[in-house]
């Protein structure tokens, strides 16, 4: 019964995936917000001066590198469980290898985004522009098929203007932009996610521990966009424990979905920086090593720790 629910909700949109009533004790979905992102869009306080403009106490839960066999299952059933809707940035070769969990994340309601095609290391910022265009654009396409179904059969898209997305969202792994690359988006109308605050859950910890580094953030900040991975076995058992913890203390989930037109944006308090450049900044040494032994070919991704 579910699964038709939610067939019925991909189809006639976002309100009929908000309007399940899912009892008191659930944490559930307080609100869908429509972001659109005609002539581009960039968010996220860990890069850019703005970001999704959020209430007290609300927030948007995004997951990437995505899916993944085991994992990304089990933070569905979670999130399932307490009715909260969230943003899947799925790398295109592992929504093909996996279409049936791709699609699952679309016909559950989630958003199903993009986040390339092979999670390129040392990052798209050290591979050429066409190389790097090319590895997203087939990444967009292995999710538009996996997760929406969309047909290609007859004539594959060969540039951004081509492909008619179902959520023009994407994020640059390790958020290493390029502004080149920023500017083929937001001509493609695509929005650039960035994030306001992660678990750092790339690094192996225990889910106590990452559930301990999400709240001092969250409670800190009141509010923002959080970046998880669902190939990760220590995030998939602290999600549970992290959406108790968000119920007992009154927060309120916000789902993104594609909206028309522009969205608002909120500007960083004052003082701001980019952290992401000065992370990759202090790496940029040994990244522009791994660049070289790579060259300009297929750059390999670096495996993720088993479940």
């Amino acid at each position: 019964m579910r699964m038709a629910l939610a067939l019925a909700a991909l189809i006639l949109g976002p309100s009929a995936a908000h309007a399940s009533d899912c009892g008191p004790d659930k944490l559930g979905t307080s609100r869908v917000v429509e972001v659109g992102t005609q002539g581009g869009l960039e968010v996220g306080l860990k890069t850019y001066p703005q970001t999704i403009p959020l209430a007290d106490h609300e927030v948007i839960l995004t997951f990437d590198d995505g899916p993944a066999p085991k994992t990304t299952p089990e933070i569905l059933r979670a999130l399932d469980d307490q009715c909260v809707r969230a943003t899947f940035f799925d790398i295109g070769r592992n929504a093909e290898a996996l279409p049936e969990i791709a699609r699952r994340e679309a016909l559950e309601g989630h958003t199903v985004a993009h986040h390339t095609y092979s999670h390129p290391q040392p990052t798209l910022r050290y591979m050429s522009d066409a190389v790097a265009r090319g590895d997203i654009l087939k990444g967009m396409v292995a999710v538009e098929k996996a997760a929406y179904g969309q047909d290609f059969s007859a004539d594959e898209p060969k540039d951004l203007k081509d492909l008619k997305l179902h959520a023009p969202f994407f994020r640059f792994p390790g958020f290493a932009d390029t502004e080149s690359l920023r500017h083929w988006l937001a001509a493609n109308n695509v929005g650039t996610f960035g994030v306001d605050f992660w678990a750092a859950d790339w690094i192996k910890t225990t889910p106590e521990e990452e559930l301990k580094v999400v709240m001092r953030q969250l409670d800190r900040l009141g509010k923002g966009m959080l970046l998880l991975h669902d190939n990760h076995q220590w995030t998939a058992d602290m999600v549970p424990m992290l959406l108790r913890e968000l119920k007992a203390k009154g927060y309120r989930i916000v789902h993104m979905v594609p909206g028309p037109g522009t969205s608002p944006t909120v500007p960083a308090p004052k003082g701001w920086s980019s952290e992401t450049e000065r992370v990759i900044g202090a790496v940029k040494p040994r990244l522009e090593k791994a660049a070289v032994k790579a060259g300009d070919g297929p750059i390999p991704v670096k495996p993720a720790p088993p479940d």
